[in-house]
Parts: C-alpha cells; sequence; structure tokens
C-alpha cells in the first residue's frame, strides 16, 4: 500500500511528516547536548579543572604548572599537592616539584593509573597520606577527572567522613569523568565499587 492508496487515509501522510519532524527534533536535541558538554568540557580544562573538595582541606586539578601552584598557594594556602601522575623524568615534573619547593609546599607523588583498579594497598596508602599530610591539599592527575576523582572520593569517604553519594559524586562528568563501563577510566569506578564495604557502605 503506498501513500496514494485512498483507503491510508488522509491522516498517513501527516504521521509521517510529524514522526519525520520528531526524529529531526532528537538528533538536534542530541547534537546539542554533546556540543554542549563538549564545550563545558573544554572550558574546565583550559581553567585547570580546578575544584574545591573539602573548604580548607582538599583541592583537585589537572596539571599544574609554577605559576599555578603560585596563585593556588595565594588563594588557598596549599600546604601539600599530592601528584597521582607519580615521578618523571619529563620537565613538568622538575618544574613541579621545584615550584612546591619554593613555596614551602610539601610535594608528595604517587603513581596511579587511571585504567587500572587500584589495589588494596594502594588505595589505603592513598589514604593514610592524604589523612596525614599537612592541608590544605592539592590532588591532580593530567586532566583532573579520573585519578584525581578517585582520591577525591576516597578522601571524602575514609576521611572527611561525607556520605556515600557525595564521594561518588566525585566520579562524574562535571570534572570530565565519564562513568561509562568499557570506557578508559572505568576502573576508578570499579575501585570504589569494590572498596565501598570497607568504606562503610556495606549495603551499595
Amino acid at each position: 500500500m503506498n501513500s496514494s492508496d485512498p483507503e491510508a487515509g488522509p491522516e498517513a501522510p501527516a504521521a509521517a511528516a510529524l514522526s519525520t519532524r520528531r526524529k529531526r527534533s532528537w538528533r538536534w536535541t542530541l547534537l546539542g547536548a554533546v556540543l554542549g558538554i563538549g564545550a563545558f568540557l573544554g572550558i574546565e580544562q583550559l581553567v585547570g579543572n580546578f575544584h574545591t573538595v573539602v573548604p580548607g582541606e582538599l583541592y583537585r586539578s589537572a596539571q599544574v604548572d609554577a605559576a599555578d601552584i603560585a596563585r593556588i598557594k595565594q588563594k588557598y594556602g596549599i600546604a601539600t599537592i599530592i601528584n597521582l601522575r607519580g615521578y618523571s623524568g619529563r620537565p613538568w615534573h622538575a618544574e613541579e616539584v621545584a615550584a612546591s619547593a619554593a613555596l614551602g609546599i610539601n610535594h608528595i607523588d604517587i603513581p596511579l593509573s587511571a585504567g587500572r583498579e587500584l589495589t588494596d594497598e594502594q588505595a589505603q596508602h592513598l589514604i593514610a597520606v592524604m589523612r596525614d599530610a599537612p592541608k590544605p591539599i592539592l590532588v591532580h592527575c593530567r586532566g583532573g577527572s579520573d585519578r584525581s576523582g578517585i582520591a577525591s572520593a576516597l578522601y571524602l569517604a575514609a576521611v572527611a567522613g561525607r556520605g556515600e553519594d557525595a564521594a561518588e559524586g566525585q566520579l562524574s562528568i562535571w570534572y570530565g569523568h565519564f562513568s561509562l563501563p568499557y570506557f578508559p577510566a572505568w576502573a576508578m569506578d570499579e575501585t570504589f565499587e569494590r572498596l565501598e564495604p570497607w568504606l562503610g557502605f556495606p549495603d551499595s
């Protein structure tokens, strides 16, 4: 039966046109959402993806340079920087260590990979360092999204005593982290899920 068949009735062409318009509308809506998220994440990277986790205690960011460190030290009084990228022979690491030393900031390297789950020992070590280090603390990785996210989540859960929702919220699109299975940094979400009973969230 085609659209010219009188048995189809006058409603058929109108319904087909309406369906087409709806499909186009959804496509444009989806495209707009994708572009909006992309623009937001791009701006976050331009400003260093810097965020307050607990005022006066913990802050998170992407990679910082000497100018960033001086500015953050002046504004937030940072006493410790925890570099979650670990030691590197590249210039960025030497610059970071030198800038920290010049400003009297304690600098700690803790190597983590966004693509691998933290072991129990790594998680316990990271929590202990964040608990005992002079505060305020800045934790950073390369993009400030994934490794900084799991560190912030563990701090809220194990050190600051915040709830599960607050902790898990540190691993979200707001910081550029995609909590989706098979995405490169899904290991960070898997780490937190595995540690939840130990962190005091047995019913998750």
